[in-house]
Formats: structure tokens, sequence, C-alpha cells
């Protein structure tokens, strides 16, 4: 496994990680906001939604979106949350303190605050620095660390994952 490939896993894991941060750690709530331009709340169902032009901004995250949907589950206590972004294509994106750039994209987000799962589905892409994933689907167990991705099973387009070398003077700007 490359170094490269090896930084893409864990800045996932720290980038898309901190996104329990908006529901799981009240000692540090940081201000999130939500642009729409409509927003319901089926109370009974514990659902609000966000429809057209969704922008979702925490920190140096940003989620954009053509609707999203917030399932609060009760059972689980407080801050327990199932949240799906739709769009064509929805995008999740963060700035990491050394100004590198997290971008994933696909039909679907689907964030499981209590498992602490990312789903990204339908034409999934997950790209930083020099290398991009594309498949019809890919999970990320932040816990674990772990990204999946796979292709439909109906399909005969394969997992790819793209590694574009840097050119030397990219290279040389990057060093100390």
């Amino acid at each position: 496994m490359t170094s490269k490939f090896k930084a893409l896993i864990i800045g996932l894991g720290f980038g898309l990680g901190a996104v329990n941060a908006w529901a799981e750690q009240p000692g540090t709530v940081t201000e999130v906001q939500i642009d729409a331009d409509k927003q319901q709340a089926l109370i009974k169902e514990n659902i609000t939604i966000f429809d057209k032009n969704v922008h979702i901004v925490h920190g140096q995250r940003e989620i954009k979106a053509d609707r999203l949907e917030a399932h609060r589950r009760p059972e689980l206590g407080d801050n327990k949350q199932l949240l799906i972004a739709t769009g064509n294509p929805a995008i999740y994106s963060e700035t990491m303190a050394d100004g590198t750039q997290i971008t994933a994209s696909a039909k679907e987000i689907r964030y499981d605050v209590a498992t602490q799962m990312l789903r990204i589905s339908g034409a999934a892409k997950i790209a930083m620095a020099d290398q991009q994933i594309v498949a019809e689907t890919i999970s990320y167990d932040i816990n674990k660390q772990l990204i999946s991705a796979e292709k439909d099973k109906d399909s005969s387009t394969r997992v790819r994952t793209t590694l574009t070398p840097q050119n030397d003077e990219k290279k040389e700007k990057e060093q100390p």
C-alpha cells in the first residue's frame, strides 16, 4: 500500500470522522449552519427535511445537496441522527489543517451517527490530493478507519482507483 494511499485513508478518517462532531460533542459544540430554499419538520416521525439548494457548513466542512433528511432516533439518546443528503450529485468537502482538500460526491451521502458509518452511493467518488476512488458504493467505517468500495452487482463496471503522480515542480514546492 503506498504512503499516499495510506494518507488518503487516514485523512478520510480524520475528515469524515469529524462529521460526528456535529451531533456528539456537546462540550465542544461549534455552529452548524444549514441553508435551504425550503424546510419542513415531520414532527411525529422525527424527520426534518431541507429542500433545494441545501448548503451545510461546519467549520472547514461543507455538504451541498438538493435535499437533506435529518432523522432523529430518540431510542438512541441525545443527538443520535441519520443524515441523508441527496443530489445530482451531493457533495462533501473539507479543507484539512495542512490545506489538503478532500471531496466526496454521489447521488446519496448517508451518515449514521450511531454506528459512525458513512455510505456514499450512486456514482460515488472520493478524492484527495493525487488520488481518486470511483465505485457504485463506497462505505467508510469511521471507528475502524476502513474504506470499502464495491461495484453494483448488476454492472460490469468495477471499482477504480486512480493515482496521479505529482510532477517534480510541485514536489519541490511542498518540501521545506
